[in-house]
């Protein structure tokens, strides 16, 4: 049975409605997803150093990850970790299957621990929202239908908040909702764009976004083998399915063909056909069967986490050489990241030396060389920057003074070196420039001097 593009007569799509067993693992995710709800609902307002834990601001170009700030000039760091988040995805993909999105992702987090509660709390279970569904738009009907859309567009309405904020940020979304409506008119009409979208996602939309939309689910028929580890059928031990005869015993396999692995799934698939792009690994027929299997004293996990070799060859979990290999890649490429992250300075500049010139005789003994400096502010406050020699006889004259540079921004410096005589002693000499900000000093560059031969 495939709940998913399996159709009425009229052609119109077939409606799910999953039954909920809270079994072991629908408790261990539900531990999982309180956590990320608080984590989704808290993280724009959390700060660490003053910044928000993550943001992701396109349009001003501002990009934070747990306190530290990232700007279109490190565009290289964020090539590199979405090179090292595909190979992550490559590797947990063939080694546990679709397991981030029964797990993990916000659709379903959102979809089966929220919105299906909402439902359920309202409606009953499928079986009683079916009969709903069903039945005759009489007052009852109607009265929960009201709530169930009206806290699903409240819920909507909070998502769609906190994702805004997670675009702005908090102190942009807090004066959205307290200053007047025309200053923000922009940002006030995002916030319902939003809610209607992800309105219509869970009210609508819903497993149709797992199994046509997302492309994760056909990547997954690509990236698993053999000894991927995925919610599984052991159809050697389940099958031929038969009923319990009189005394309580099967005469067959241990599958008594209850088909309730069918109804709590939440994709309309029947696990029992082998491996499916629609499934999540959502775990919930594993649930269902395990309660089964109690009630008629056999062992659990008839449908549990199994690779192909297991079920048929009988062996254990492998760490295979292709996935010790992505391992390896990964390992590298986050030492990689994790380099450049921490040795990244807050403030950038480059020195070069003005193309075609040579030197300068100046009065007074000096002899000066024109520098060009590109100067890159990458914290989120303005700095005030002067450039200083290390070498207390050795001064700086600007023709273009860098001044003030703005968070995010760079500033262009044209500025004479000069040196006395008496300290040029060949024709090339290394000169060590300060970057300063008041009294810190932010970094300290390198360039050279050129003098004249019969110095």
């Amino acid at each position: 049975m495939n709940g998913l593009l399996e159709a009425k007569d009229s052609g119109e799509r077939k409606w799910l409605y999953p039954l909920v067993r809270k079994g072991r693992y629908y408790r261990w995710r539900s531990a999982i997803s309180y956590i990320y709800l608080l984590l989704f609902f808290t993280g724009p307002f959390l700060r660490i150093a003053g910044q928000p834990l993550l943001l992701l601001n396109i349009m001003d170009r501002q990009f934070v990850l747990l306190g530290q700030v990232f700007w279109p000039q490190d565009i290289f760091l964020f090539m590199l970790a979405s090179l090292v988040f595909v190979v992550c995805v490559v590797v947990f993909t063939i080694a546990f299957g679709r397991i981030f999105c029964g797990w993990i992702c916000p659709q379903t987090i959102f979809m089966e621990m929220v919105f299906r509660k909402i439902e359920i709390w309202i409606e009953g279970g499928g079986n009683q929202s079916k009969k709903l569904d069903e039945g005759p738009w009489d007052q009852a009907k109607i009265r929960k239908k009201v709530i169930k859309h009206f806290l699903f567009i409240i819920v909507s309405f909070l998502i769609a908040n906190t994702f805004l904020a997670y675009i702005i940020g908090s102190d942009n979304l807090i004066k959205i909702m307290v200053e007047p409506i025309d200053q923000h008119w922009i940002g006030f009409l995002s916030i319902w764009v939003f809610t209607g979208v992800f309105y219509l996602v869970y009210s609508r939309v819903r497993e149709l976004v797992c199994t046509v939309i997302c492309p994760y689910g056909r990547l997954q028929g690509v990236l698993m083998d053999k000894h991927t580890l995925v919610v599984a059928y052991n159809e050697p031990r389940g099958e031929p399915r038969g009923k319990l005869d009189k005394t309580g015993l099967l005469a067959t396999g241990d599958c008594v063909d209850c088909s309730l692995c069918v109804a709590v799934c939440p994709t309309g698939i029947d696990i029992r056909n082998g491996t499916q792009m629609e499934c999540i690994n959502c775990t919930v027929c594993i649930d269902a069967c395990d309660e089964v299997m109690d009630k008629i004293h056999k062992p659990r996990n008839l449908i549990g986490y199994f690779s192909e070799d297991m079920i048929h060859a009988k062996k254990t979990p492998s760490f295979n050489a292709r996935m010790i290999g992505y391992s390896a890649v990964i390992m590298v490429l986050v030492a990689v990241m994790g380099y450049f992250i921490f040795s990244r300075s807050d403030m950038d500049i480059t020195v070069m030396r003005g193309a075609g010139m040579l030197y300068q005789e100046q009065p007074n003994g000096y002899i000066s060389n024109i520098y060009n400096a590109d100067i890159t502010n990458k914290t989120n406050k303005d700095r005030t920057i002067t450039l200083k020699a290390e070498d207390p006889a050795i001064l700086i004259k600007y023709i273009q003074a860098p001044g003030i540079v703005t968070k995010g921004n760079e500033v262009k410096a044209v500025f004479f070196i000069l040196i006395p005589v008496s300290k040029l002693t060949s024709l090339k000499t290394d000169v060590r420039l300060q970057l300063r900000s008041g009294n810190q000093i932010l970094q300290t560059v390198t360039t050279t001097f050129v003098a004249p031969l019969n110095n």
